[in-house]
């Protein structure tokens, strides 16, 4: 079944600790192509991306130090995205696997996190956590902050 990530109602956040405090923040401008067949989940594909300039951390220096050239470089890069690969069942149902290629900046890099699906008002939430490291994406350069990302999606799919 083809479906569209809908923004309104989606979540994707990311926590990063700077100087013993954990930072949270989120994007938006979420869009792309999800195929997604539970009977069948080699069938599933995933092929979304976030506006990088929509980056909130509820601090507007901070957030604008972020859009900034050593960060996400928005101008030149102005999303981030995700193409997955495979998909694979967990033998619990309703609990998959995903791997693919999540693409920050100029830099791609093969990731893999599970995740979950259920029915949601005539379409579907995917939800799923996984932590990558900034500087293989080359954001921040040398900082005080920590290499170690967290991030965690619930997306609303539907037709």
């Amino acid at each position: 079944m083809q479906i569209k990530p809908i923004n309104q109602g989606s979540s994707i956040g990311f926590t990063v600790t700077n100087l013993g405090i954990d930072i949270r923040g989120s994007f938006s401008g979420l869009e792309g192509d999800i195929q997604f067949d539970p009977k069948n989940p080699a069938n599933t594909t995933f092929n979304v991306s976030v506006d990088a300039n929509t980056v909130n951390t509820d601090n507007g220096m901070r957030d604008d130090h972020l859009r900034a050239d050593t960060y996400f470089d928005v101008k030149k890069y102005p999303r981030i995205s995700f193409v997955s690969t495979k998909v694979e069942s967990s033998s619990q149902k309703g609990y998959f696997t995903v791997l693919g290629k999540l693409r920050i900046k100029n830099k791609t890099k093969d990731i893999s996190f599970p995740f979950t699906v259920e029915p949601f008002n005539g379409g579907y939430l995917f939800k799923g956590k996984f932590n990558i490291n900034r500087e293989d994406f080359g954001v921040g350069g040398y900082s005080i902050i920590s290499d170690r990302v967290d991030l965690s999606l619930s997306v609303v799919a539907r037709k």
